[in-house]
């Protein structure tokens, strides 16, 4: 008890959740720029710190969604997610926990990156979806899995 079923996770492209949907992955990246500073003049040569101080310049936001094919989609599918992909435009992304309470844990405006569609033979047809943040994102990780 208290482990979180994948298929509990859902990711929402504007008004609809990703119909389908075999998994989904958000990683939450940090972007860093090192600081290496030269000892003071009054301390002994060589006596300076080998290792190097780091600040975060920035946080970024990707998530990945793949999923099944289908014809009937009445939820984000694959047909949705390329017309929005070629209006070139950032879509409202939200992740959330399927159940009662739909407050996402994260949301923001996000870039669809890439978007790839695989159909081998005698196999089901899948896509493959990566959105990257544009802007700012909210991210309430009390509503994760709670």
């Amino acid at each position: 008890m208290g482990y979180v079923n994948g298929s509990d996770l859902l990711v929402m492209v504007g008004t609809k959740a990703v119909g389908h949907c075999t998994t989904h992955t958000a990683t939450f990246s940090t972007e860093t720029k090192e600081t290496a500073v030269k000892p003071v003049a009054s301390a002994a040569a060589g006596s300076g710190s080998l290792f190097k101080g780091k600040r975060v310049s920035g946080l970024s936001v990707q998530v990945k969604a793949d999923g099944l094919v289908f014809s009937g989609e009445t939820e984000a599918g694959f047909k949705d997610i390329l017309a929005a992909w070629k209006n070139g435009t950032a879509v409202a992304l939200k992740l959330f926990k399927r159940g009662g309470d739909a407050t996402p844990y994260c949301s923001g405006n996000f870039i669809i990156s890439s978007l790839e569609n695989t159909a081998p033979a005698g196999e089901d047809a899948t896509y493959s979806a990566t959105f990257d943040n544009d802007g700012a994102v909210s991210i309430d990780e009390t509503k994760y899995a709670v």
